[in-house]
């Protein structure tokens, strides 16, 4: 890679990005992060920055407010140091449930979150399946939007699951639950929710035929694990097998994890997005977006388009 390259890692996902510089060729970037005895973050870069093409891996995941504004104060950091370029890789884009108004007076925090990294310096940002795509249309600057949905279709192939049924959990991931299944060639299913809280969801219909077949519930995340749940108890109601659960982001709050050793779930198949903080049970598996994150970050410093990662979905 070229001499202008520097790849720091923010203080959510280390591992990830000495596997993105192992694929490189590159060093982790030298970057003191500490805090004041106020909880004020402080940034020190341990080597030269001028002129160069700076990536700060971040993501925002638990404790998301502070991972933000350390994020910013690496972006700030960065840009007086006088950097060529300041590009974000945020394999998680927090906020991004927040991306509309559902009620009177609420935020559009997505979009607020898009508005201060581009007035901190961010020059590209880089991110992976988005929980609304339309996000994208909040920068002023590049955003390259990645997807997992190939790394999650390999490897389900090579499970050869048995009468695959390919399941939506709401209206909202059809388009991906549709990808998948051209991907596996297999039926899809689609739930119908409705959520009277935050967190919490309820389940009214399933469309398509799920007896006697193999569900495949595909997310873009995973939070409390409570509408996964309510997804898999609906399908066995309905004469489904027991479930593989997908999702790229694994933000696991609260008791997720114990919820998700469900006796009807079969396995648990996420992504190294976010780094995930105890040992994880054994029907877990975790993908890892790094060989991606670092073609991606070759393609920006050298050239080519992001599209070649992908088959043709329409990413």
């Amino acid at each position: 890679m070229g001499a202008k390259l520097r790849i720091f890692s923010g203080s959510s996902n280390q591992v990830l990005t000495a596997q993105i510089c192992e694929r490189l060729g590159v060093e982790p970037g030298r970057v003191k992060l500490s805090r004041f005895k106020s909880g004020e973050i402080y940034v020190h870069y341990e080597e030269s920055v001028r002129n160069s093409d700076v990536f700060i891996i971040q993501s925002l995941a638990h404790p998301i407010n502070e991972l933000f504004v350390e994020l910013l104060v690496m972006i700030d950091a960065a840009k007086r140091a006088s950097a060529r370029t300041v590009n974000i890789i945020m394999p998680y884009y927090g906020y991004a449930r927040q991306e509309r108004k559902s009620a009177p007076r609420e935020p559009i925090s997505a979009k607020m979150l898009a508005d201060v990294l581009t007035t901190a310096g961010a020059s590209r940002v880089v991110t992976i399946d988005l929980h609304a795509p339309a996000i994208q249309g909040f920068f002023n600057i590049p955003v390259d939007h990645l997807t997992a949905l190939d790394l999650m279709t390999e490897y389900l192939r090579a499970q050869n699951i048995s009468n695959p049924v390919i399941v939506s959990p709401d209206a909202g991931r059809a388009s991906t639950a549709e990808n998948l299944a051209d991907g596996l060639d297999s039926p899809f299913a689609i739930m119908i929710k409705k959520r009277p809280a935050h967190n919490q969801s309820v389940i009214t219909h399933v469309i398509g035929d799920v007896q006697g077949c193999t569900p495949i519930i595909i997310e873009d995340l995973i939070d409390t694990g409570t509408t996964i749940v309510n997804v898999v108890e609906g399908l066995k109601e309905r004469g489904a097998k027991d479930a593989y659960v997908c999702a790229t982001h694994g933000l696991f709050s609260a008791d997720a994890i114990q919820k998700l050793q469900h006796p009807n779930i079969r396995e648990v198949v996420i992504t190294d997005s976010i780094a995930q903080p105890v040992q994880l049970p054994a029907n877990f598996k975790v993908l890892s977006v790094a060989p991606m994150l670092a073609q991606a970050t070759q393609f920006i410093m050298e050239g080519g388009s992001i599209a070649a990662l992908f088959k043709d979905r329409g990413i």
